[in-house]
């Protein structure tokens, strides 16, 4: 009679029951599994909490289809080749690998040809920032890098790693990475919070000789000007011409704006909870006070609103609720808004759909989402490809570029400004301009055969 009420409340709260398994049936209980379809997550809390609560029931466990994904880990390592008998060992391990270690001592150039190394990136994270969820740790932090790993092989056949680090100190981190390095054909930083993943990136482009590329910043300043480029020319404005308000300045929002600047953008102006940036102010580290050396060359001071004032784009990397309908109306005709503050933007598209040329956000649920994954598996596959000692600017300009360029001008709409991460064209278009861009800036080590 008791499951026959638990049946009942789950239905009446929104649970769709697909299976009734009986696992055990004793003299004095029964256990059973049940499944259920909700709309959302929530309603599992919801729901456990209500079964409870009825006399003689005890949940014994609950779990998802995302949780059960995780069981064990997403990613894991696999042999190119099989061992079948005492030759094959021999020769990927002791006696004969004894000659492939020599001939790399001999020529470290050759650990690219002969390992690993030639396409793996390890993802290191210290889990101080991770999107949506903050400073929760590297145990936390696993499940999101492992995610990463996952997308770039699937994106673009890289193989990667996830190692997330028991440290947040900015030297102990440096030294750790530069000490594994040996292993990796490039270093992708994640999830570590700012002020300090500005030095460690910095340290690190400069005492290692792989290329080093923190997406927090990078990838997503990439993918921000690629839709921008797009969203100009349904706005009809050029990017010399436009003033650009950027409100977060910290990892995401500098990078957006260097890339802006080398892109050609004039106007910048940067806004932060001090207000907007200015040359002589007095800021809450040197970041900020660097910044705003280099920005605001017209010195306007005051408040997010009064920057917005006459603006033509705006780019939120920030927090929810920040902007309202007003404050876009005050900005020039046909503005550009991306509001790419996660889980909740600056403002929802809804509220400004008629009013402005193109809206975009960092979720999947709106559309045009900013979205790193459409940068990092192809700028990656091109350095590792020619061997980049570095991602510099030029490529990075390149891979937007090439992001944009899959949106053909007769596919182009207001609400289709970058494509979509499935498109498969994608990777293809940003490894072939990343990779005559690190050609043409000398650091490629190696001239894929396509190029020579």
């Amino acid at each position: 009679m008791n499951f026959g009420l638990v049946a009942n409340m789950v239905s009446g709260m929104g649970g769709d029951i697909i299976a009734i398994d009986t696992i055990h049936i004793g003299p004095d209980s029964s256990i059973r599994d049940m499944t259920v379809n909700l709309v959302d997550a929530a309603g599992i809390v919801r729901i456990t909490e209500a079964i409870g609560k009825i006399p003689g029931i005890r949940v014994v466990n609950t779990s998802d289809r995302t949780f059960l994904l995780h069981l064990g880990g997403k990613i894991e390592v696999a042999p190119k080749v099989n061992i079948q008998n005492r030759d094959d060992l021999s020769r990927v391990y002791t006696p004969d690998v004894a000659r492939v270690c020599t001939a790399i001592r001999e020529d470290p150039n050759k650990a690219f040809s002969l390992t690993i190394k030639r396409n793996t990136v390890a993802v290191v994270s210290d889990g101080t920032a991770v999107l949506g969820l903050g400073d929760i740790g590297p145990h936390a932090a696993m499940p999101v890098m492992e995610g990463k790993a996952m997308l770039f092989k699937q994106f673009a056949g890289v193989d990667a790693f996830p190692i997330c680090l028991e440290t947040s100190d900015t030297e102990e981190i440096i030294r750790t990475i530069k000490a594994i390095a040996p292993a990796f054909g490039g270093i992708n930083l994640e999830d570590i919070s700012s002020p300090r993943c500005f030095e460690i990136e910095a340290r690190l482009r400069e005492e290692l000789d792989i290329p080093v590329f923190h997406d927090d910043q990078h990838g997503t300043a990439v993918v921000t000007y690629a839709g921008l480029i797009n969203a100009l020319k349904i706005a009809g404005k050029s990017i010399s011409d436009v003033t650009v308000v950027v409100c977060g300045i910290g990892a995401a929002g500098v990078a957006i704006s260097n890339i802006l600047l080398s892109a050609g953008v004039k106007e910048l102006i940067g806004v932060d909870k001090e207000g907007i940036l200015v040359e002589g102010g007095a800021y809450s580290n040197a970041v900020k006070e660097n910044y705003a050396r280099y920005t605001n060359p017209s010195r306007r001071t005051g408040s997010l609103r009064d920057a917005l004032r006459g603006a033509d784009v705006f780019i939120g990397v920030s927090g929810g609720g920040l902007l309202n309908r007003e404050d876009v109306m005050s900005m020039a005709p046909n503005p550009v808004v991306f509001a790419m503050a996660n889980p909740q933007p600056e403002i929802l598209p809804g509220e400004i759909d008629d009013i402005v040329a193109v809206a975009a956000t960092g979720r999947s649920d709106y559309p045009n989402q900013i979205n790193n994954v459409l940068c990092f598996p192809g700028i990656f596959r091109a350095a590792l490809d020619c061997r980049a000692s570095a991602i510099n600017e030029e490529m990075k300009l390149a891979a937007a570029e090439a992001i944009a360029s899959v949106i053909t001008e007769d596919k182009l709409s207001k609400y289709y400004i970058v494509p979509s991460v499935f498109d498969q064209t994608v990777v293809e278009r940003i490894r072939d301009r990343v990779t005559q861009a690190a050609i043409a800036t000398g650091v490629a080590r190696r001239i894929p055969k396509e190029y020579r």
